[in-house]
């Protein structure tokens, strides 16, 4: 077979890498396709009935070092439409900056004005969101817990939204649907939203649709109390407690309820360093999640095959970053040595599933893009689409390193998003205190990829192959947005 093709053995170890990778890229990208599908066929909503009596609910706000949006969310929260003798507010508050005077002077505020709010300070941030998360618990008077983080800002009818759905004995959390507040503010949280609507929307309507797991998002949803406490409590030992406890939750029987149609705004981060901060957290916690919670699915009796499989993927969801790179830094030599070959057979095979990869995923984000934008216009969603693939490309290296640190178990502490509360007709976020900078080193890799795969371009023209040139245009693209935004938000 090796001399039909032409090739010695390492490049054959090239090649059967190459396809092991694509088919694990094909098969994500039909998992893809079937979580449309049941979106597609999602059953419509039914509106249920509100209790005769409201129960009582706890409401926690996790803060650390929010100076900019603390007043905004305490204003939000306590504009909420619900009985006031029925609602708890805890200030999970473990800042050590500036934000502790301005949670404080709310908190006296609102509780001046009849509002059952405590404030909660830690002395030390053991746990980090989770350890703050339990410590509210043990605390709290409602027998359910709504959670939202700084920079949200629910509908005052979030909470008369999402409790009669626990009308069900069995469901322990419901979820609601994330808005974005400054989704047009820059090219960065325009992709950001095209890619989390997507998830919003299709992902986890069509999960919830295939009886399969879908995970509390960390914010914007509401806990039945008992959930939490029998599926063992709030987890510190992964970066993703939210995702952790979603699965520990689901595997001893709870039920979770997805609600599309509710929706509570929030902000995207602004600047290349706070996303990439973000990404991090998320990329590497999923993996940890997987490690610590892939065994116990997969030995689970209770959960059906179909449902096992989309858990499988879900928890691997972080791994498509490691394929995209090993793919884009094979796809290199691979012209080399499809230039070597007798017979391009094998590699024109990798393209055709390769393609229909991306057909599938472009439809995907097609569906999505369109059902949450009512000024729909194609070419805005193509250019969108191709902008969207070439940072996700762009961000593979830095997600990667994200997802290796987690399954190899590399413990780093839990580093915030920050939010800036900035209005679009301002600027001044550069100087804000809140803004971190990007690794230099990681930074210059993305740089010299960038470059990389310019010159893959000139090597297929060289070559007279022309069929990753579109791949590696993408690639060039990605990595170069990547290295620019993250020296300009650099810059003070």
């Amino acid at each position: 077979m090796l001399e039909a093709v032409g090739l010695n053995g390492v490049e054959y170890s090239l090649i059967l890498m190459y396809g092991m990778i694509m088919l694990f890229i094909f098969v994500y990208s039909l998992v893809q396709l079937h979580l449309l599908v049941r979106y597609l066929k999602k059953a419509p909503s039914t509106r249920i009935q509100a209790p005769t009596e409201w129960p009582c609910v706890t409401v926690q706000l996790p803060v650390f070092n929010e100076r900019y949006v603390v007043d905004r969310l305490m204003e939000a929260i306590v504009a909420l439409d619900y009985p006031k003798e029925k609602l708890q507010i805890q200030v999970l508050d473990d800042s050590d900056d500036e934000t502790v005077d301005l949670a404080q002077a709310s908190v006296l505020k609102w509780s001046s004005r009849g509002f059952d709010i405590v404030y909660l300070n830690r002395s030390s941030r053991v746990g980090f969101k989770a350890g703050a998360l339990a410590y509210g618990l043990e605390r709290a008077k409602g027998d359910f817990i709504a959670i939202f983080d700084a920079d949200f800002i629910p509908e005052p009818d979030f909470l008369k939204s999402v409790i009669p759905q626990f009308s069900n004995a069995q469901v322990g959390l419901v979820q609601t649907r994330w808005g974005h507040l400054n989704r047009d503010f820059n090219v960065l949280t325009q992709l950001q939203a095209f890619g989390l609507d997507a998830h919003f929307s299709i992902e986890q309507v069509g999960r919830s649709e295939a009886e399969g797991f879908i995970n509390f998002n960390g914010t914007a949803g509401v806990w039945r109390k008992s959930a939490i406490m029998e599926a063992g409590g709030w987890s510190s030992d992964t970066l993703t407690e939210d995702l952790d406890l979603s699965y520990r939750a689901q595997l001893i029987g709870w039920r979770f309820v997805y609600l599309e149609d509710v929706c509570a705004p929030a902000e995207l981060p602004i600047t290349m360093t706070a996303l990439k901060t973000q990404q991090f957290r998320w990329t590497k916690g999923a993996a940890e999640c997987a490690v610590k919670n892939l065994g116990k699915l997969w030995r689970s009796e209770n959960v059906s095959l179909r449902a096992k499989l989309h858990g499988h993927f879900h928890l691997l969801n972080s791994s498509i970053f490691i394929a995209v790179l090993l793919i884009a830094l094979l796809s290199i030599p691979l012209l080399i040595v499809k230039s070597r070959m007798n017979s391009t057979l094998l590699i024109d095979g990798f393209a055709v599933i390769f393609s229909v990869s991306i057909a599938v995923l472009s439809v995907f984000y097609f569906v999505s893009y369109k059902s949450n934008n009512e000024k729909f216009k194609f070419i805005q969603f193509v250019k969108k689409f191709i902008a969207f693939l070439s940072m996700s490309m762009g961000m593979s290296l830095h997600n990667s390193i994200a997802v290796i640190e987690g399954y190899f178990g590399r413990k780093t502490p839990f580093i915030r998003t920050p939010k800036f509360n900035v209005q679009p007709d301002q600027t001044s976020w550069r100087m804000n205190v809140y803004a971190r900078n990007s690794s230099a080193m990681l930074t210059a890799a993305e740089a010299i990829l960038s470059v990389v795969f310019a010159l893959a371009i000139f090597l297929g023209i060289y070559l007279e192959d022309y069929g990753l040139i579109p791949f590696h245009a993408m690639l060039s693209a990605g990595f170069g947005l990547v290295a620019f935004y993250s020296v300009k938000h650099a810059i003070r």
